[in-house]
């Protein structure tokens, strides 16, 4: 009969001990997360794991007594040094080390399965577990939530789309490390440089040989500055050339006069805003000493989220950042036309 007994509390102390580890380990948070998202394990256990404090005092005191049974039992049923080291290694090997092993792997299932039990405990030991859950709830307060830094965060993404039991997919994981990441980024970090601006002056007339240099730049928007490159006065909207009858217009008669400007030092996400705000799609970028500094685009902000390039309709290169730096290493100057 006592080995029955002794065979049963072992039992009692795997689960009380696997319960503490498994339970505790689970963050209280993410389990109301879950439970929000429809997860049935998550739905069973947060109403228990909530109650921290509780849970904790109740599992710990219900594991101290049935080990001090453990002992009295074990006691008339061993004798001698050897049989006792026996029996104290089956405890901690079967009562202790495996069911942590099994639970820190399965803690939301073997949790979520075994929650009656833990109810169970929870009233009968609640006299004696509450006023200490109480003072603890006092003293600590409650459980602090956990909070992940932008590296943290993107590490995650990057484990959950190598994993594949996930289900983020590749170009997934790089949006949202676009979007947690471009908000720190300036626009002197994605502009198209000075050195790769192409402009075209105010007074040049738009013939057949000017008209075919502007095709086949490749570019649908291009900057119009009046007698230097640091006074941009116009952009030039490719598309209303075509089709225009009159053949002989200068420039400044085809640019749109409005310009937008932003300095080089401002934050995308306030450059992403005002963007939306004009519902403009390029900014002519300038230094604190009002000098060219390149040219921005609503495009160059999004593949900055996305982490791919937008083409254009018209546009000839795919990366011009990337283009202006290939061209800076073979050739240390650079004349713009």
């Amino acid at each position: 009969m006592n080995y029955i007994i002794v065979a049963i509390l072992i039992l009692f102390s795997a689960l009380f001990s696997g319960l503490t580890l498994g339970l505790m380990s689970l963050d209280s948070y993410e389990l109301k997360r879950k439970k929000s998202l429809g997860d049935k394990d998550a739905t069973k256990l947060y109403p228990i794991r909530k109650k921290s404090n509780l849970l904790l005092c109740t599992l710990l005191i219900g594991n101290v007594g049935v080990n001090s049974s453990l002992a009295v039992f074990l006691g008339s049923i061993t004798s001698g040094i050897i049989a006792g080291f026996i029996a104290t290694a089956l405890i901690v090997l079967l009562g202790e080390i495996t069911p942590q092993a099994i639970f820190s792997r399965f803690s939301l299932k073997l949790g979520a399965k075994l929650t009656w039990f833990v109810r169970i405990f929870m009233i009968l030991l609640f006299p004696v577990c509450w006023p200490i859950a109480r003072v603890l709830d006092k003293l600590l307060g409650e459980e602090m939530a956990t909070i992940y830094s932008k590296k943290e965060l993107m590490k995650i993404v990057e484990e959950h789309e190598d994993s594949v039991a996930s289900d983020v997919k590749e170009e997934e994981e790089r949006i949202i490390k676009g979007a947690l990441t471009f908000a720190d980024k300036k626009v002197s970090n994605i502009m198209t440089p000075r050195t790769e601006v192409f402009a075209l002056p105010y007074s040049q007339k738009i013939d057949v040989a000017s008209l075919d240099v502007i095709v086949k730049s490749g570019y649908s928007r291009i900057p119009v500055y009046k007698n230097k490159l640091d006074n941009i006065v116009g952009i030039l909207y490719v598309k209303k050339l075509i089709g225009d009858k009159n053949k002989n217009k200068k420039v400044f008669q085809a640019c749109e006069k409005k310009v937008l400007f932003v300095d080089e030092n401002k934050g995308l996400a306030q450059v992403f805003d005002s963007f939306l705000e004009t519902r403009n799609h390029l900014f002519v970028v300038m230094d604190e000493f009002s000098v060219l500094s390149g040219v921005v685009t609503i495009e160059d902000v999004l593949e900055e989220i996305i982490g791919s390039e937008i083409m254009d309709e018209t546009d000839k290169y795919e990366d011009l950042r990337k283009h202006a730096k290939q061209r800076l290493k073979g050739k240390k100057k650079r004349v713009v036309v």
